[in-house]
């Protein structure tokens, strides 16, 4: 049988969410030892800081969950629960950025430290901002879970925009790809939106109109210094985790060489096909992991060093500096000068 432990490479984080589902499950008398079964987590130490747990073993305990819970609602309940609070820098971060447009940016940029269950992304449109969660549906865990999951990371972003701008501010909708379930008066309950099912994808709508407000504890010191700690958490943990930390020490080691994915796949003794594979498992992509090498080399460049744009820009492997100064907006959000300081 497998360990439950977490295992060598896997990320691993604070139990917080553990500890707010069984939390709720004991409110409906299931004992914390029946919640936690076969997920390796001991539960006198689901509320130790000091304590690390993979999602993998969250994911054991949301299948208890789902088995011996006597209310639809467990999922949304446990989502209200989460406050930004509960997540260290990332949550800190988040709540000290200087608008709800950073908000919405940086909630998928660091979403990986915060013991991440589903892939999220999102766009802005002229009239509206929409989160999106690409994966919800497509491979992986049963459809049970994952529509538990859904179910759980909707309120999330619910409760955690609350947080933000210290206020109630509801989607303007939700949208699900599956089709309407027995409690389906629940979910606008919950997210206190309309919900639409057997959608094209599923989505969480929000008004365009709310993005330039600033959170309650807006601070722009507050706000570099977190967003910084968080930049170097998401450094250490992509060198240091599964094929996609071999993967991205391999290009830092040599920065200014890009090998493209064939050659980096025999350096690491697979097909490129295995490594798509492997990497996608991890949640990431080749191309996303050069990407996150040249956007901390170009940010290290450009704050430690007197070479000029146009130089960062033919090491880091652009033919056109525009094509770079485009790039580094998309990845920070600034240009060269703002991050020259």
């Amino acid at each position: 049988m497998p360990s439950k432990l977490p295992l060598q490479n896997e990320r691993i984080y604070a139990p917080y969410k553990i500890a707010a589902l069984v939390e709720v499950l004991g409110e409906q008398g299931i004992a914390p030892e029946d919640c936690l079964k076969g997920s390796g987590v001991d539960a006198e130490r689901i509320n130790d800081a000091a304590a690390l747990t993979s999602v993998r073993q969250y994911m054991a305990v949301c299948r208890n969950a789902i088995l011996l819970s006597c209310s639809p609602a467990t999922p949304f309940i446990t989502g209200s629960r989460l406050h930004l609070s509960a997540y260290g820098m990332y949550g800190y971060a988040l709540m000290s950025c200087l608008s709800l447009r950073d908000y919405f940016r940086l909630g998928v940029k660091y979403h990986q430290l915060a013991t991440p269950t589903l892939t999220i992304e999102w766009t802005e449109y002229p009239d509206e901002g929409i989160w999106t969660f690409p994966d919800a549906f497509i491979s992986g865990p049963s459809p049970e879970l994952r529509q538990f999951l859904l179910e759980q990371q909707f309120m999330q972003h619910v409760t955690h925009l609350q947080d933000v701008a210290g206020r109630s501010c509801p989607p303007t909708k939700a949208c699900f790809s599956y089709p309407a379930p027995a409690h389906a008066d629940v979910y606008s309950e919950y997210l206190g939106c309309p919900c639409y099912f057997d959608q094209p994808q599923c989505e969480l709508h929000y008004d365009s109109s709310i993005l330039e407000q600033k959170p309650q504890l807006a601070h722009q010191l507050t706000a570099t210094l977190l967003q910084e700690t968080c930049d170097r958490l998401i450094g250490q943990a992509k060198t240091s985790v599964g094929v996609s930390g071999e993967v991205y020490q391999m290009l830092m080691r040599k920065p200014g060489e890009f090998p493209g994915m064939e050659e980096a796949a025999q350096a690491l003794k697979m097909t490129s096909r295995t490594l798509r594979r492997r990497l996608e498992s991890e949640g990431t992509s080749f191309v996303a992991i050069v990407d996150d090498v040249r956007c901390s080399l170009a940010t290290e460049y450009l704050k430690t060093t007197k070479m000029s744009t146009d130089d960062i820009a033919m090491l880091l492997g652009f033919s056109d500096p525009a094509n770079f100064r485009r790039a580094l907006k998309r990845w920070t959000g600034k240009g060269p000068g703002e991050l020259r300081g």
